[in-house]
């Protein structure tokens, strides 16, 4: 069915950078009076893994079109696709970059690294959370966190760039059904997915892209419904922590959970996105002398 509308001609074709170059691979698809290209969510496309895919199609394409390039987000690997992609572009920003839902209560807990698995264990059970969406920053960290989940005995699913598209929509597919309790996914690869009610978003780690946290806490508190948006951060996310708070204007409170104090302190942060340098206390020069004489007798 697809080769025979094609072969009618067409003004407008949708497709995925796969598929594209298969039936460009075929003969079905020929590129020679394109005008216009459009990039919709590159930046999933490319955590999903389809860069290759798309350099591809890019080498197929005439040079003289317009491209349009739409992303949610402008990490680093978008910024430089739209660098080779794009010639002086124009820059549109469709809504605030700072912009965070009344309805969502933020706060966070600061612990160390190695503890956020049994952490997030804890908390799910002390608080009796319901369904909650982790977003982990890593497909590796992704998969590590699943396999600590299903030894505990929870009932939890993964998304992210490695796993197939049919595995991916299963997963899916589970959570909206409330198969399962927890879905631990990839900032990109949780693109699109609208949950009636969703009460609890947990950032297991910290975005490295300020702007991720808007998109990630946005899964909750849709539709004037309250939600709750938990972070778990650990010493070296300070700075990502200070980008966060700079961004959405607030300083997160924070909550200690008694028996998971951090060994490795979480620096003080202030508003503005600044963070707190522990100040040293001098002595003064008599006082030093009396102190190192102090040690000296001991």
């Amino acid at each position: 069915p697809q080769l025979n509308k094609l072969r009618k001609g067409l003004d407008v074709l949708v497709a995925t950078p796969g598929r594209l170059l298969d039936l460009y691979g075929q003969g079905a698809v020929k590129f020679e009076q394109l005008q216009t290209l459009v990039l919709d969510e590159a930046d999933r496309m490319l955590d999903l893994g389809f860069s290759r895919e798309l350099d591809a199609v890019f080498a197929a394409l005439p040079k003289q079109r317009q491209t349009l390039l739409f992303s949610a987000t402008f990490s680093d690997a978008i910024r430089a696709l739209a660098g080779a992609l794009l010639r002086d572009p124009l820059s549109i920003e469709v809504s605030p970059r700072n912009s965070t839902v009344k309805s969502i209560k933020q706060w966070l807990v600061a612990c160390d690294k190695k503890r956020k698995p049994e952490l997030f264990c804890h908390l799910l059970k002390k608080k009796r959370w319901g369904q909650v969406l982790v977003f982990v920053k890593t497909r590796k960290g992704v998969d590590q966190l699943l396999a600590h989940l299903l030894a505990q005995g929870i009932r939890a699913d993964a998304i992210h760039g490695d796993k197939t598209q049919p595995n991916r929509l299963r997963a899916l597919a589970r959570f909206k059904l409330a198969e399962v309790q927890v879905l631990v996914a990839t900032d990109v690869a949780a693109r699109g997915l609208d949950i009636d009610d969703l009460p609890q978003v947990v950032n297991f780690d910290l975005p490295t892209v300020a702007e991720d946290y808007i998109h990630r806490i946005g899964r909750t508190g849709r539709a004037g419904a309250s939600g709750e948006a938990i972070s778990l951060v650990c010493a070296d996310e300070v700075e990502l922590l200070a980008a966060v708070e700079g961004l959405i204007r607030q300083t997160l409170r924070r909550v200690e959970e008694s028996g998971f104090e951090a060994e490795h302190r979480v620096p003080a942060t202030a508003a503005g996105g600044t963070v707190v340098k522990k100040v040293e206390k001098t002595l003064s020069p008599k006082a030093g002398e009396r102190a190192s004489k102090r040690r000296f007798y001991r």
